[in-house]
């Protein structure tokens, strides 16, 4: 848990470098690197936004923990409770979509290519199946 904090607190301090490096004339006046650098700008902007939400989850674990130990009104102790669980269940889910986040992506991702769909041999049946595959 604490090696995922760490590595967002690295990804917190890039992120404010390449906001500040895409506002820069001599950056923009580069497309290539102004490109690249618009792409990463906003795969750490995805990243870091669940790494809040993953703050924030932690965050109120804590709250909860702390309400259940000192308040003594059952309402808020429900409450608590439930915020907890919800919490709780939550943190995994997150861990799960920063790891996937955080794997760098395919450089062909973002190319294009044609997918070429055929009836080929089967007659009337291989066409509708060419037909249902192309709608799908």
């Amino acid at each position: 848990m604490s090696t995922i904090l760490e590595r967002l607190d690295g990804l917190d301090a890039k992120f404010e470098e390449i906001s500040t490096l895409i506002t820069d004339p001599a950056v923009i006046a580069d497309q290539r690197r102004y490109v690249r650098l618009t792409k990463e700008y906003h795969d750490l902007e995805k990243i870091l936004k669940t790494a809040d939400r993953y703050r924030n989850a932690l965050s109120n674990i804590e709250e909860a923990k702390a309400m259940l130990a000192d308040e003594t009104d059952e309402e808020m102790r429900a409450m608590a409770r439930e915020q907890l669980e919800e919490s709780q269940a939550e943190i995994p889910k997150l861990e799960e979509e920063i790891k996937l986040l955080m794997i760098p992506p395919d450089p062909d991702d973002a190319k294009n290519c044609v997918v070429e769909i055929r009836g080929g041999t089967g007659g009337d049946e291989a066409a509708l199946f060419a037909g249902d595959l192309f709608r799908t």
